[in-house]
């Protein structure tokens, strides 16, 4: 590998790339598809080779459809879209030119198709469905080739390179979700520290006004007046964890919300309900913790972040342990000054206290359906997961989902109550 090429594939690897311009970009697209396409690769040879077929479950969709949905996504907003050089400015309702793929909308449009519609759907098949991306692809760069060097240009480049992000996290987490051999490496052990004291502060939620892409719930910023905390330096671990499930905390109604309550009895009617997904076994007396990895049932390290846990499961931990979650503010504060100290993030995504709110003065995206869909009842998490590519990985990113979600990469830590 050369100097020049080398320098690029560091460079697609970097939180910097929201301010690449168009050699960055058109590498990593293509680094997103070839990820894309590898783990989907990944994932049909093993269904193959055991039989299995991916399962009608509210967390997936038809791994096909997953495919085609990311080539979609970025001909909707780029070859088709005549308002692309407006960027944030384009008109989601204008007109667009036709698809490469006469029933491309009615197949991979998330907004046409409803999830459970996905199932029921006649799609492509996977060579055909692999045409489709290259064919969009290739239009893609040759577009981004033609494009200015300004943020308006290149602001659906840069959605797309995202969205197909997003998109592989989702593939991972489907691999999970099946009990695929998918071939990722997985957070080993974490060193302990003590909680850090951040000290009141005034600070910038969300993303100043300057060069680059954002998205757009992390728009407009706006100051806020913190009071010092103290903070977990580190996700909550399973050796935490074991100690709450020792002390019955999974059979007592004080410590949880009263609607996170109700969402136990009904796991607990499902499959046991006694501890997170994928526990295979939790021991009160040795503290050992089986969980399945990717198909493995394998024992998990104390000082490993517990994970796949839901949100009201982080508030019912910390209401028994006298903390609380923190809010979203305090987190990004925290990620941003404390990290000589210790902070560190970036192994399982973190739920927050803070429930989805648009920042004040919020104008969405063209991207309509993004944000303000989970407006008023999704929690926020903040951080990354190991699933997470690097350039996605920014302190200011913000991640919504429903409070049951579970089936994600996704821990917590605490704060002082």
């Amino acid at each position: 590998m050369t100097g020049m090429q080398d320098s690029l594939v560091q460079g697609i690897d970097s939180p910097d790339m929201r301010r690449a311009g168009r050699e960055l970009l058109s590498v990593a697209l293509m680094d997103a598809r070839n990820h894309s396409l590898h783990l989907v690769g990944q994932m049909s040879g093993l269904l193959e080779k055991s039989g299995a077929a991916v399962p009608e479950l509210p967390e997936l969709n038809p791994l096909l459809w997953e495919l085609g949905h990311i080539g979609w996504f970025q001909e909707w907003w780029i070859a088709r879209n005549m308002q692309r050089q407006r960027g944030r400015l384009a008109d989601p309702q204008a007109t667009r030119l036709a698809s490469i793929e006469t029933g491309a909308d009615t197949w991979w449009s998330d907004t046409q198709v409803l999830p459970a519609q996905r199932w029921a759907l006649d799609l492509p098949d996977s060579e055909s469905t692999k045409a489709y991306l290259l064919g969009t692809l290739e239009t893609t760069l040759e577009l981004l080739e033609k494009a200015a060097e300004t943020d308006d240009a290149l602001y659906f480049f840069r959605l797309a390179l995202f969205h197909e992000d997003l998109h592989g996290e989702a593939l991972v987490t489907m691999a999970q979700t099946l009990g695929l051999a998918l071939n990722i490496a997985v957070p080993g052990a974490m060193s302990v520290r003590p909680p850090l004291l951040v000290p009141a502060a005034r600070w910038a939620l969300g993303n100043l006004p300057g060069p680059g892409f954002s998205f757009d719930n992390e728009r407009p910023p706006f100051e806020v007046a913190v009071p010092e905390f103290e903070i977990d330096a580190q996700p909550v671990t399973w050796a935490q964890l074991v100690e709450f499930v020792d002390d019955g905390g999974y059979d007592r109604a004080e410590c949880w919300h009263a609607d996170g309550w109700k969402w136990l009895q009904a796991q607990t009617g499902m499959h046991g309900g006694r501890a997170p997904r994928y526990v295979d076994q939790i021991g009160v007396a040795s503290g050992a913790v089986m969980q399945t990895r990717f198909g493995t049932a394998r024992r998990m390290l104390g000082t490993q972040p517990a994970m796949h846990v839901s949100w009201w499961e982080a508030d019912a931990w910390c209401r028994w342990a006298g903390r609380r979650l923190p809010a979203e503010v305090e987190w990004e504060l925290a990620a941003h000054t404390a990290a000589r100290r210790g902070f560190r993030w970036g192994t399982v995504w973190e739920w927050t206290g803070s429930t989805a709110r648009p920042y004040p003065g919020f104008a969405p995206d063209p991207w309509r359906d993004y944000s303000e869909p989970c407006f008023g009842s999704h929690r926020v998490l903040r951080g990354a997961s190991f699933a997470t590519r690097e350039r996605m990985k920014n302190p200011k990113f913000r991640f919504f989902l429903p409070p049951d979600c579970d089936h994600v990469f996704a821990g917590f830590r605490s704060c002082a109550a």
